[in-house]
């Protein structure tokens, strides 16, 4: 099992290298030529999405990706340190946090139209994102 780590500052300007990144890695571990665009606006959107969790958070710890090659799946994992609180714990008529939700919400759900498989926890000490892809036997990839 083969392993990238990618940490960044929260800043947009570093979600395109990380897409580049993520694109690259993710062709030579084998996963289909076809499918590489949906790869890097998914990892696009989890990385923006981590980037304004800790913005808004005043986090400066660093956005952290891992891109695992396994033997017939490739996965990107996306963390961030912003904690989460449960939706019925919120406080009521606190409307910033209503757009914040939505807005996550959002990016959720196109992440989830651009992966078959994908797995998203959060809890108090921050939320990760694991997108999960087949890839083609090692044989059948081009060195």
């Amino acid at each position: 099992m083969a392993t990238v780590e990618l940490r960044f500052s929260a800043l947009p300007e570093h979600v395109r290298t990380a897409r580049l990144v993520a694109a690259a890695v993710a062709r030579r571990a084998g996963v289909d030529e076809a499918v590489l665009d949906e790869v890097r606006l998914a990892v696009g959107e989890a990385c923006t999405r981590a980037v304004g969790l800790h913005q808004s958070a005043g986090i400066t710890a660093p956005v952290k990706v891992q891109l695992i090659e396994e033997e017939k799946q490739f996965s990107i994992e996306v963390g961030d340190e912003a904690p989460r609180i449960a939706p019925g714990d919120r406080a009521p008529g606190a409307a910033g946090d209503d757009l914040e939700a939505e807005e996550d919400e959002m990016g959720l759900a196109v992440i989830s139209g651009l992966v078959d498989d994908v797995e998203v926890t959060a809890g108090e000490n921050g939320g990760q994102i694991r997108m999960t892809w087949p890839t083609a036997p090692p044989s059948a990839v081009l060195a």
